[in-house]
């Protein structure tokens, strides 16, 4: 099955609101091993939307819009759906119905305008909207369906989630699974190299990596008749990437590199704080933002001058006059500082040249130098990032989380 995703909505057309919304349905689509060939985005007129539909369907069977659907006159998704397919326009009393209940909890009287939500094309398969007054739905005819969903993410993502899903599930006549895997600290390019014979000759199951800015995610989706053959399939190709890239893989599923790394502390109850000049209080906020990290964070300083080094830290002077603020051994003297202040077993510091002034020849803009310390034990580790300056504080924070899940999976 072919689909194309088709965001409706004059605000998105003129970059007022970013279109997320198509990140999201194609990483779900390629999950159900749905190919999406198109996306586009079309504002709020009659003769470009019955346009991009009549386009849409010469190239695919399965076509998903987001927005167009609240209660203006210029919300006409719902209704060009049934121009397109010559389908009439009838009221869903249970929508209408919801519409008032969910208007009368916000008292807000329901208005003329608010029943339009409440229409659909004839025969429309209704999809519930628990968080606003905009139902989806989806319209098939001659082996074409039209998705219709909601724009708002808060909304469009959980009508997904709980009935497109199982919609496309049951029309695909297979059971997909996909398995996750989360790396960090290997570039796309060395990671495709390692497992090229892999990703290019994957069929079932298929193994397509995606990069972002500070990690790289693989996929696995298998295609079978249950859940045990896809598992089947899933198994061994899992294996050999592990055999191959294992030092780099540092969780599976929806996770984040923090959320890692936080979760081994809270379960071997092992107390940390945070020493932070370059990167301003990053690391000590991507690790206070996973719940019950309380139980094991105990403090975190941003010690900016050489001053509050000194003073906060017990950094000597004689080591900032002879090495400097960013070095060797300034991170370890922080992170030994830090360490003690807060009487913790684990600390993290950082000292770097964010830029974009500051750096010389011998110490250029991005040199950053990451210290951990561990139940007596300290570690730095020297880098040389590049890019803008808040490009190089958020490659230094998750560099200190992955050094800091390194060490402790050695102890």
């Amino acid at each position: 099955m072919k689909a194309e995703i088709i965001a409706i909505g004059t605000e998105i057309l003129l970059g007022d609101i970013v279109n997320t919304n198509a990140q999201f349905l194609a990483k779900e689509l390629a999950a159900l091993g749905i190919d999406v060939y198109h996306q586009s985005v079309i504002g709020d007129n009659e003769e470009r939307i019955i346009e991009s539909f009549e386009k849409a369907f010469e190239r695919c069977d399965l076509v998903i819009t987001t927005g167009g659907l609240g209660p203006t006159q210029d919300d006409l998704t719902k209704e060009l759906g049934a121009k397109y397919f010559n389908k009439k326009l009838v009221l869903h009393e249970p929508s209408l119905d919801w519409i008032k209940t969910y208007l009368d909890m916000k008292d807000e009287a329901i208005v003329e305008a608010n029943k339009k939500q409440a229409y659909f094309p004839e025969g429309s398969i209704i999809l519930p909207n628990p968080n606003g007054t905009a139902p989806g739905s989806i319209v098939s005819e001659n082996n074409k369906i039209l998705i219709i969903l909601p724009g708002p993410p808060r909304e469009m993502k959980p009508m997904f989630n709980d009935h497109v899903k199982k919609y496309l599930e049951g029309i695909t006549g297979e059971i997909i699974k996909s398995k996750i895997l989360r790396l960090f600290g290997i570039g796309e390019s060395l990671m495709a190299q390692k497992l090229n014979n892999l990703i290019q000759n994957s069929k079932n199951p298929t193994v397509a990596p995606y990069a972002k800015d500070n990690d790289v995610t693989l996929r696995i989706t298998a295609k079978g008749n249950s859940e045990k053959e896809c598992d089947d399939l899933i198994n061994p190709v899992d294996k050999e990437i592990k055999d191959a890239l294992g030092e780099y893989i540092y969780g599976e599923g929806e996770t984040s590199l923090e959320n890692v790394v936080s979760e081994i502390l809270c379960n071997n109850k092992l107390s940390v704080s945070t020493a932070e000049s370059c990167t301003g209080g990053m690391i000590a906020a991507s690790l206070i933002s996973y719940p019950g990290i309380s139980d094991v964070f105990k403090e975190g300083a941003v010690t900016y001058s050489n001053e509050s080094k000194m003073k906060r830290l017990g950094v000597s002077k004689e080591t900032l006059d002879r090495y400097g603020a960013v070095s060797e051994e300034t991170a370890r003297e922080m992170a030994i500082g830090i360490a003690r202040e807060a009487n913790t077993d684990i600390s993290i510091s950082t000292t770097g040249i964010a830029g974009p002034g500051g750096g010389t020849d011998e110490k250029p803009v991005g040199l950053v130098y990451i210290g951990v310390f561990i139940k007596g034990k300290v570690v730095v580790n020297k880098f040389n990032f590049t890019g803008n300056r808040e490009r190089i504080r958020r490659k230094t924070t998750m560099n200190a989380l992955n050094i800091l899940r390194k060490e402790l999976l050695k102890i």
